[in-house]
């Protein structure tokens, strides 16, 4: 695995495929932010093909969940949106130990979307029913969280870095990343 921190690489603010966006650029605008928002992308995608069959690949889990904040209200399923529950720093957990995850901490459309089932949103489950039927080598060992309140610049430079450093701990093959 290779981590590319060459922030320039990324796409140009109008090279986007979903419409929406630039209507959120005008929606930041006209809230008064001197800039609009910049999706992060990047113009060529810096993945590489896999070195080995995925039936033989430990594949770790990256995800935006949020652990358990004490403290921080209400962070459950139909949780309103509550910015206390944010998370700063990369965490890993056990893959087979149980742990509260969280969305409220997120803009999701909570009218549709209620985030009552976690798969939704971390799918360890699937992930370790495709390792019991052969289909991936194996889970790592413990599953990886990203914090999502991050410049670009941070997130790339010190987050995936970190990110990166724990999988290579963990001799992971292949990462799936679940943004929430």
């Amino acid at each position: 695995m290779t981590l590319h921190h060459d922030i320039e690489r990324l796409a140009q603010p109008n090279d986007v495929p979903v419409g929406y966006m630039q209507r959120l650029r005008e929606y930041y605008l006209a809230l008064g932010y001197d800039n609009p928002y910049r999706w992060a992308h990047y113009a060529e995608v810096p993945f590489c093909r896999p070195t080995k069959p995925i039936a033989q690949s430990r594949v770790g889990l990256v995800t935006t969940a949020a652990p358990y904040k004490e403290g921080a209200g209400e962070q459950g399923a139909r949780a309103p949106y509550n910015a206390a529950a944010k998370f700063y720093q990369v965490y890993s957990h056990a893959s087979d130990r149980e742990q509260f995850l969280g969305i409220s901490h997120l803009g999701y459309d909570r009218k549709y979307s209620t985030a009552q089932d976690r798969n939704s949103y971390f799918p360890m489950v699937a992930l370790q029913q495709a390792a019991a039927k052969g289909l991936i080598g194996a889970v790592a060992a413990r599953y990886y969280g990203a914090p999502t309140n991050r410049s670009q610049v941070t997130t790339v430079q010190q987050d995936c870095a970190e990110l990166l450093a724990l999988m290579q701990q963990d001799e992971v093959d292949l990462a799936i990343l679940v943004p929430s």
